[in-house]
């Protein structure tokens, strides 16, 4: 379950994407428009403390996956893949990483994929109160529930084209920075599907292989 605060972030988590992606290689800048939030969907972290948000983005035709993780700390070794920080009116400040490089994260998302997960519910907290909120991505990993998680011990991700491998251990996750809205991916393949408003066929997000 996803708590959203009714909160003033400064600067806004688009700010920040938006000064990311032109850094990096496998984005590809159009001037005619800035990138427009398609959605986005959350995974829950076991122990509360780390923020997990993956984004959709639209650009130059392209359609752009941007995972985050939003801390209340450094994390330490991922200086490389700090976005910057920004000031939370409820949470104060947070430490936001592209989430390739977050444990929580890469944990998160293999044990999506491995035991069949959906995205996590979501609930706005309004005057102590929790309602319900629906997520505008939909995702589903391709496991079954109670599917055996091994743990996993990431180093730092690597970007190939357009895919960032992230070696766990046992698990090698891959998660595809530009999606291909025609691609489902091998119906017998271990991945995490999504669909969002406009994008009803299923398309691939991320995907795994095992030692």
């Amino acid at each position: 379950m996803a708590i959203i605060h009714r909160a003033t972030l400064s600067p806004s988590k688009l700010e920040l994407i938006e000064r990311y992606l032109p850094a990096q290689p496998w984005f590809t800048k159009d001037d005619s428009a800035p990138p427009g939030l398609l959605g986005a969907y959350r995974f829950d972290d076991p122990d509360g403390e780390v923020g997990l948000e993956t984004h959709l983005l639209s650009h130059g035709g392209k359609v752009y996956q941007v995972p985050l993780s939003y801390r209340g700390s450094e994390l330490t070794g991922a200086q490389d893949w700090l976005l910057g920080t920004m000031e939370h009116s409820v949470l104060g400040r947070r430490w936001v990483y592209d989430a390739c490089a977050d444990p929580a994260y890469v944990a998160a998302l293999a044990t999506a994929i491995l035991t069949g997960q959906e995205e996590a519910r979501q609930f706005v907290e309004v005057d102590g109160a929790l309602e319900p909120r629906a997520s505008s991505v939909k995702v589903k990993g391709s496991g079954a529930p109670g599917s055996e998680v091994p743990s996993v011990t990431p180093g730092a991700p690597v970007t190939d084209d357009s895919v960032t491998s992230i070696d766990a251990g046992e698990l090698t996750l891959l998660v595809n920075r530009v999606l291909d809205p025609a691609t489902p991916g091998p119906e017998n393949s271990p991945a995490l599907r999504g669909t969002w408003t406009g994008q009803e066929a299923p398309v691939l997000l991320a995907s795994l292989s095992q030692e």
